[in-house]
């Protein structure tokens, strides 16, 4: 290994000055360079050893006995960084809000889903939508939260169809302007699935009723089959519930609710000497509607909604909590109902609306095989309404919950979750590591790297690249106390309510040197 010299010049000086500086130099030189009247004193080799790299070497590998005279060079400082490429990456550029520090540039990494979209080098993402997965307590709702609330100075909105622990909430209520619909306990709100919800811009009245249909049907049939676990529709009970929609819509003036389509579907069965076979078919359907009407789901979606979506407010958030707390059905068949509520009204392209759509817990949008059809098309249809689906998930494993093993919903569940490009993986579980690395495509060195991820920290990946991010390095108190998720919430060194920031370069503690992925640190690599 040979040494350079390397001499630097300050900007701003003079000509006569450098080259004043440039003789001073020359002259140190070849001083330095003189041949010396007096013989150096030279130390005798150490000892030759035996050791693992094998007798007669050093513990470092070579005898060095005389050093190597390496004539200076001079350069600017835009050549001198050609010497160590790679070192830094460029990152994402600054447009959009900054999420945290880029711990392989030690800069500022910003991230917009809709620059990045709008990118057309090989930086950019064909898809605005964000798959956010990682263990409990990883920070991964904080996270989002500090995206979501700093892109609203972008002009961005957000909207969440269903805030399962209540913790979107408090940052709607802490945002100016932010609304807050909250669904059960004390709370009489309804909401009304079979909404029309606005005319979309730009179409015409054939188009309009076409798509206000189909969204209904679709609403139907997905409660229907999420609350018949492992059924499927047969092409009666389609029939049954279309036939339903189409008396209520006559008989309502086009106002239709599940209460009034529950009591269709109670006709219709009485009909045997009508029509037999659609009498028959709408038996299973009514007994799933029955629930809305007169079980436990009784007071919240069975009737006219009580409440209008603010279209302008930065920020909407539907606050189900208390569903929650009466099981897994019903808070499945509450994020549909909501879930349909809020895209009648957000899915207007010509709008010129950018929003947030984060799905807390996505698996539970997953839950029948016109729930994931619904759901899949949404999601390639994301970009062209310019809204960006964010969904979090705690693991791989949350999508087996779809369907049986080796299913087509829970197939299809995995398919789209895997097609989502843009990724944000935070601190995974041993047991996640080979999931990851099978579903989602991610090199085996970074699933060991995910493993040992602190709070706040993730790996991203966008287009064709990958990036390693700090996004609490940058938080504010204020942003850490409004976005905690729990009273037991602490970062690393901290105590409740205490912010720790950390220095993006001190890694040592979290990869040792001699680690396997240690050599990735030092850039960001391009996924081929």
């Amino acid at each position: 290994m040979t040494r350079q010299r390397i001499d630097f010049e300050p900007g701003g000086l003079s000509g006569k000055e450098r080259r004043q500086g440039r003789r001073e130099r020359a002259s140190d030189q070849r001083h330095h360079d003189a041949p010396r009247t007096q013989p150096r004193e030279r130390a005798l080799p150490e000892p030759a050893v035996s050791g693992p790299f094998g007798p007669g070497l050093a513990e470092s590998g070579y005898w060095n006995l005389a050093p190597v005279n390496v004539p200076p060079h001079q350069a600017t400082s835009q050549h001198v960084a050609g010497i160590y490429p790679f070192v830094a990456d460029a990152g994402l550029g600054h447009r959009g809000p900054i999420l945290g520090v880029d711990l392989n540039a030690d800069a500022l990494w910003h991230f917009s889903p809709w620059e990045t979209y709008a990118d057309s080098t090989d930086r950019g993402s064909f898809s605005t939508n964000v798959l956010v997965l990682g263990a409990y307590r990883a920070g991964k709702s904080a996270v989002i939260k500090t995206l979501v609330s700093r892109s609203m100075a972008f002009g961005h909105q957000a909207v969440v169809p269903s805030d399962p622990k209540g913790e979107w909430r408090a940052v709607a209520e802490a945002i100016p302007g932010g609304n807050v619909i909250r669904l059960g306990g004390a709370f009489d709100t309804r909401l009304n699935p079979l909404d029309r919800g606005p005319r979309r811009t730009g179409v015409s009245d054939e188009q309009h009723e076409q798509m206000v249909k189909q969204r209904r049907i679709t609403v139907l049939t997905s409660l229907v089959q999420a609350a018949l676990p492992g059924a499927h529709l047969s092409a009666v009970e389609h029939a049954a519930l279309l036939e339903a929609l189409e008396r209520c819509i006559t008989h309502t003036g086009d106002r239709p609710t599940l209460r009034t389509v529950f009591t269709e579907l109670s006709q219709i069965t009485s009909e045997t000497d009508r029509d037999r076979h659609l009498a028959h078919g709408a038996i299973q359907p009514s007994f799933v509607l029955r629930r809305f009407v007169n079980g436990d789901l009784s007071g919240l979606f069975e009737d006219h909604s009580t409440v209008s979506f603010d279209d302008d407010a930065p920020i909407v958030v539907v606050d189900t909590s208390e569903l929650f707390a009466r099981g897994d059905l019903v808070a499945q068949l509450s994020q549909i109902c909501t879930t349909a509520w809020n895209q009648a009204v957000i899915s207007d392209r010509d709008a010129h609306k950018t929003r947030y759509v984060i799905r807390e817990e996505g698996w539970r949008d997953m839950t029948s095989l016109a729930s994931l059809q619904m759901y899949q098309q949404w999601l390639k249809l994301s970009r062209h309404y310019g809204i960006s689906n964010i969904v979090i998930l705690h693991k791989m494993g949350d999508l087996d919950a779809v369907g049986e093993a080796d299913s087509q919903e829970r197939n299809l569940a995995y398919s789209i979750a895997g097609d989502i490009e843009n990724k944000f993986i935070f601190r995974i579980n041993q047991q996640e590591s080979a999931s990851i690395q099978q579903r989602l495509n991610v090199p085996p060195a970074h699933a060991d790297m995910a493993r040992q991820l602190r709070k706040g920290e993730f790996l991203a990946y966008v287009g064709q690249y990958s990036y390693l991010v700090d996004a609490f390095a940058t938080s504010t108190d204020w942003e850490y106390e409004l976005f905690k998720t729990d009273d037991a919430m602490e970062l690393p060194g901290g105590s409740p309510g205490e912010l720790q920031y950390f220095e993006p370069h001190d890694l040592d503690s979290v990869w040792p040197v001699d680690s396997d992925v240690d050599g990735w640190l030092t850039s960001s690599k391009e996924l081929k």
